[in-house]
Order: C-alpha cells, then structure tokens, then sequence
C-alpha cells in the first residue's frame, strides 16, 4: 500500500498543519478501495490462466509422446487395423423371392472369426485347438498367419452359432469375432444359375443377383420378385436328372416359358452348383447351358424353315418336293435318315423330318430370305433376357447355298436353348414375339411384343407340330389331356474335320395345349447314351420327347392347365408306347 501513501498525505485537516504535528494518515475512500479490489482480482485471474496453460501444455506433451510411440510400435508391429475394409451398405439387401413370395436369397447377420497374433502365445497349438471344433481349418495356413507380427487376421468368415459357441469355449487369448453380413440361399443348387450369387461385399456376381443388383442394393429392403414358379422349377430339375442318369447324358437343360408374356417359369441347366459354396464348384458346373452355351439344335430348326416356305410362298399346302435321291451341293451329300424315297409333301417333310426337303425350301428361298427370317426370331442374337450371363450365337462365316441348306435342319449355326424357346413361343402366340424376362408380369398388364410372322404361317406351323406328335417323332411327348404340339431335333456334335454320330444334341421343343398355346417347354439332353428301353438310340424321340411329355404332366396343373380327358388319345399314347419310334439316329453331312 506505500505507493499510495502520497495520496492519504495529503489528505489532513487544517487543525493537524497549524499545531504543526504530523499528519495523521486518513482511510483511503470507497473508491479507492474498489480499485484495488479490481487490482487484486485482475492478479488471481493471471495466475489462474497461467496455471492453465502449463496443465495444456503439459497434456500435450503427454498426448504427442504416446502418438510418437504408437507410430513406433505400427511401424515396427505392423497395421492395427482389419485386413480388410467393412463397407457399411446404406441398408439391407433385398431378399429374392420367385413369382410366389418363396424366398431363393436372403442376408442374415453372421460371426466371423479373426486374431490379434500379437496376443496369441502359441501360434500352432492354438490352430490346432481351433482344427478341432472348425474341421475344415487349414491348420497350416493358421499357423502361418498367427506367427506373423500382424494386428489383425481372418480365421474363419461366417460361423455357424454353434460353431462360434464352440471357438468361444475354447478360451484361447486373442481370438475375437466380427459380425457380417451373409449372403444365403435358402433353395441350394435349385436355381442356382437363375439365382446367382454374390460375393463377400454382398455385391452381385452372377444371375439375378448380378441382374437386379441395383434393385436390390435400393437399401428399403423391400424383395425382388422373379417370374420363376419354383413348384414348376423343382419338377423340371427332378425329370431332368432323371433323365440324364438314364441315358448317362453329360448335361441337360429345361425351359418353361409363358409364350404371351414372355416370363420363364423355369430355367434348369445341369450339372449344377450351390449357391452357397460357389467358389467350390467347377467353372462348367457354373455354366448357365439354357443362355451361356450355344449348340446345334438339328431338325428343331425345320420349324422355322418351313415358315419361311410359307411366307415366302414356295411351299404350300398340297405342294410336293422331290426327295427321292440325295442331294449333292458344295462337295457334300445330304441325306435323309429315315428316307421316303419320294417326293414328300410339306407335312411329309415336317413329319418325317427330311433333310433334303428342307434344304430345298431354303434353297429355293435363298439365304438372304433365310438370314432375315432367323434375325426377326431373334436366333441371330444373343438371347434378349436380363442376365448377363448369355451368348452371341456363332454364325457361319459365309452364308452360301451349303450354309443355308444346313441351317435348314439345324447345323451349322449355334444358338443357346433359351434362343430356340423364345423363337417356339412366337409360333405359339400368333406370330408374336415377346422377349424372354425374368420380371414377373403382373395380371391384366400387357405386354408389347413384336410381329414377326404372319399369324396364318405361325397356325400352319403350329399345326404340323400337333402332328409330329401325333403320328411322327414325336410321339412319346403326348399327354393325354393337355395335346401336346413338338418337334424333335437330333444333331451330330462338331469334330474335328465334320461330325461325329456318337456325340448327339437331343432335344424337343413343346407347345402345350394345342388347342390354346400357352407354355412353351424345351428340354435338351446333351451326348445321351441309348439304353435296352430304346432300341440303343439316343435320338431325340427317344430321349428328350419322353422327358418333355413328364414334364408337362407334372407341371400342367401347378401352372392351372385345364385337363381334358380323351379316351381315344389315352389309346394312342398306348399304342406309342408299346411300337417302335420310327426316330433313326441323327442325320449327317458326307463329305
């Protein structure tokens, strides 16, 4: 206080400087009083900043020290993060269901299993304990990464609860788990090629999880729905294996399509694969044989040329070709397996399957005709459908007169079975084609097609199938009820240097019923063997009629196809069953 001492000097009374005593010291007014109050506070403030600060800097010398040392230890240690990046999806992946709500993909929270090898004491004892409740371990590999200075490996994705119950009560230190998405698939290997999969980051890979992948990601978790009939889909697959057991066929595939709107009710391509284990199955196993694979189709092909006939005006009813010699053209010899000798009317060449009429219609027509006719059936294409997983037909490279006379009845041009559906399905509605869908439609909406042929032409077609059924190589497809229309197509495997007759493309394509087309049914059966039941032919008649006629009786009332019962056709399918098929083994080309 001796700073402001001048100021209470000065303050005395006239009484103290007359008697010239000294002055006696006065108490420093209110106002002074406050100031140093001020003062005082203003000090106390300044050493509480300063306190502050130190405890600041103090924290951050702590915090850069143990920054400085992580960064120590990462470097030296290895990355302390996941191996791998977890996405977060910004909501759940849809489930697939079929056309009626059955589930075929879903995604359910799973646990999977990971280590911190720094915390783990004994690297192989420990993949050794862990080999005895995850038997599929690879104690090898385990071992390997547990022995490294990593922060962070995969064990194993995706345990089972019980699986996870037991790593847990093993009580081995540094294990831990991570919960994941899983993709799974309910239905397997049944519809494994229209399902598809996807990978890891639940992202599509194959079929319609590739396909509709976008839908699915849309994160309202709402369902995809498929215009596939699982009812339909697991009766295809069952006649189908069947079959290829019995005439120890190396593959098969089914069809089942809606001819007016064009939905595929089912698609079987076997051998197949589970959906849930893709990465063990084999690449061929993989294949989707219905729309990734191309084949020579053989006689299925006199359909279409005899539509050309038709609307090119060349062949007409009652008209006759000559077909009682071979035909020579370009160095080869056409013949007819089941020769008439004869000249053979248009339905004589459809029902008897004759290769030297049918390559003179085209003839006559000329390929230009031809190639025109086959590119608005869509055969030029790859199949117009959502999956990716399809194939460009594989064309000649020049189309001469042996070109267009072979493509005639089916060789010389490959084309995937879905293809040959769709095509059939333009015959069956009137002349109209609708491209083949996975979507399903929803009732009373329409759906655009295209005319592609006139409807007459398509009805005559349509007819001669019905016979071909009825009193040609089609006869073991009939079923009672239901008058199935068809035609057989039996083709020699390409070879080096021509054809080889051991190695057959069998296959039928079906329209049902005759009377009202609404389903198309193809079944193919690649390299079939004959058997005692059949003479020892692998020829279509043989092989894949009969598996195409089960089908339609199986399917027929799932799909709510009204029976009518005919005694008179009960007789004759009787009667087919007991007599020889006058289906002979493929026709050829001899050079």
């Amino acid at each position: 206080m001796k700073k402001f001492w001048p100021f209470a000097r000065r303050r005395v009374t006239a009484e103290t400087q007359s008697a010239g005593l000294p002055p006696v010291v006065e108490a420093a007014p209110s106002d002074m009083a406050r100031f140093l109050t001020l003062e005082d506070e203003e000090t106390t403030a300044l050493e509480g900043a300063r306190r502050r600060l130190t405890m600041i800097g103090i924290a951050l010398g702590f915090a850069f020290t143990i920054l400085g040392g992580r960064a120590i230890m990462l470097a030296v240690a290895g990355e302390a993060g996941p191996a791998e990046p977890v996405v977060a999806a910004d909501g759940p992946r849809g489930d697939l269901v079929d056309r009626n709500g059955n589930v075929l993909a879903t995604t359910l929270e799973t646990w999977s299993l990971f280590a911190d090898p720094t915390q783990v004491w004994d690297a192989a004892e420990t993949a050794e304990a862990l080999a005895t409740v995850l038997p599929e371990l690879d104690v090898e590999r385990v071992t390997r990464d547990l022995s490294t200075r990593r922060r962070f490996v995969w064990i194993q994705r995706n345990l089972t609860p019980r699986q996870r119950q037991a790593v847990f009560s093993l009580g081995m230190p540094g294990l831990d788990f991570r919960t994941e998405p899983r993709r799974v698939y309910p239905r397997g290997r049944l519809a494994s090629h229209v399902v598809g999969f996807s990978d890891r980051d639940l992202i599509g890979i194959a079929g319609a999880e590739r396909a509709f992948d976008g839908a699915l990601e849309a994160g309202d978790g709402r369902p995809v729905a498929l215009s596939i009939d699982m009812g339909v889909q697991y009766h295809v697959d069952e006649v189908l294996r069947a079959s290829m057991q019995e005439f120890r066929a190396l593959a098969a595939v089914g069809v089942v399509m809606d001819v007016r709107t064009g939905e595929v009710l089912s698609m079987v391509s076997l051998p197949d694969y589970d959906a849930n284990r893709p990465a063990e199955a084999r690449p061929d196993d993989r294949l989707n044989r219905a729309t990734q694979a191309v084949y020579e189709m053989g006689s299925t092909f006199k359909a279409f040329t005899v539509a050309l006939g038709l609307e090119t005006g060349i062949a007409r009813p009652g008209e006759t070709f000559d077909a009682s010699n071979p035909l020579r053209i370009g160095g080869h010899t056409i013949h007819d397996f089941h020769a008439q000798n004869r000249e053979l009317t248009l339905s004589e060449i459809f029902t008897h399957s004759s290769n030297i009429g049918s390559s003179l219609i085209a003839l006559e027509a000329g390929p230009e005709a031809q190639r025109d006719l086959l590119q608005r059936l869509r055969l030029l294409e790859a199949a117009p459908i959502e999956l990716a997983e399809t194939a460009a037909p594989i064309l000649p490279r020049q189309w001469g007169p042996t070109e267009t006379a072979t493509i005639s009845y089916g060789h010389g041009l490959a084309v995937s079975p879905l293809s040959v559906a769709a095509a059939f399905a333009a015959i069956a509605n009137g002349g109209v084609y609708v491209q083949p869908t996975l979507q399903p439609v929803r009732p009373g909406e329409t759906v655009a097609g295209e005319q592609v042929l006139d409807p007459e032409v398509a009805q005559h077609v349509l007819d001669l199938m019905r016979e071909v059924v009825e009193d040609g190589t089609g006869r073991r497809a009939e079923v009672p009820g239901y008058r199935v229309a068809g035609k057989t197509g039996t083709a020699e495997k390409p070879d080096r240097g021509g054809y080889s007759r051991n190695r057959l493309i069998s296959s039928f394509s079906a329209i049902f019923p005759y009377d009202d087309p609404q389903y198309v049914v193809l079944v193919m059966l690649d390299e079939p063997h004959g058997n005692a039941s059949t003479y020892g032919y692998a020829t279509a008649g043989y092989t894949a009629a009969p598996a195409a006629g089960d089908i339609i009786e199986r399917i027929a009332p799932i799909l709510g196809v009204e029976r009518i019962d005919d005694p008179l056709e009960r007789a004759a399918l009787v009667r087919a069953a007991l007599s020889p098929d006058p289906d002979l083994p493929a026709p050829r080309i001899q050079h």
